[in-house]
């Protein structure tokens, strides 16, 4: 009888330990969460096209890819105009869009957005040695660029006497203000940053940030359990510490 008791107990313990191991492997061979992600990949620091590799990279690019490892989700990247990135987001084109994208309030009606992953704020870039624009009061009448469908274009509009001009990409508008074609630009401070260190003795900031804005991943507003997951993550890698170590990366010297 205490034979049979044990061989029983040995059959009965093998069977659990190989019925949770069939657990764990069922688990780990789940199939990820399939998401579209859009992004415009002309935002140094933040996602631009690395000359040499010819690959998307950036700090946004690195945050979306730690954390769709954190959450599970098997991502694919499309390089598109960011006017082109925000209405496709607020049309449910894509999942999700990471593209250095302003929290406004117009854009919580058309799409949801996860917690704020960094803050930034609009600047006015002028050519280097230029006197006569000292910060954003200095533009009234003035001819002032902002990419298109950015907050940037939405402050330069609001200027008295403005002759406003948009552009697909700051590349272009930066490009332009350095030949003369324009006298300013409006542009995220951070995004900036990352134009200013590329072009050294060019363009200068002047004057303060004059708007108090957060950087957030927009997220198509039926999908609330993947903004759940996203917001999970992006908590998670913020106190691992590795928002900080993209920011030394990307943003060091701003």
């Amino acid at each position: 009888y205490y034979l049979e008791e044990r061989v029983k107990r040995t059959v009965l313990f093998t069977i659990s330990i190989l019925t949770i191991l069939a657990m764990l492997l069922t688990a780990c061979s789940a199939p990820k969460t399939k998401v579209t992600v859009a992004t415009d990949a002309t935002f140094p620091p933040f996602e631009y096209v690395d000359e040499q590799t010819k690959e998307m990279t950036g700090f946004d690019i690195e945050l979306i890819k730690l954390i769709a490892d954190k959450a599970g989700l098997e991502i694919s990247i499309e390089n598109t105009p960011f006017d082109s990135v925000t209405a496709g987001i607020s049309q449910c084109q894509f999942d999700v869009a990471i593209a250095a994208i302003t929290i406004t309030d117009d854009r919580k009606k058309e799409m949801l957005f996860s917690d704020p992953y960094i803050n930034a704020g609009q600047i006015v870039v002028v050519q280097t040695g230029n006197t006569d624009i000292t910060g954003y009061a200095d533009l009234t009448g003035k001819t002032v660029a902002a990419q298109l469908g950015t907050t940037g274009a939405i402050e330069a509009e609001k200027i008295a006497d403005v002759t406003f001009k948009p552009y697909d990409s700051y590349d272009l508008a930066f490009l332009d203000l350095q030949n003369g074609q324009v006298d300013a630009v409006i542009v995220d401070y951070l995004t900036a940053v990352g134009f200013l260190g590329k072009n050294p003795g060019k363009l200068q900031m002047v004057g303060d940030v004059f708007t108090d804005e957060s950087y957030g991943i927009a997220v198509c507003k039926n999908k609330t359990d993947l903004l759940d997951k996203i917001n999970a993550a992006l908590k998670a890698l913020s106190e691992e510490g590795k928002l900080k170590e993209l920011e030394t990366k990307y943003l060091a010297g701003e």
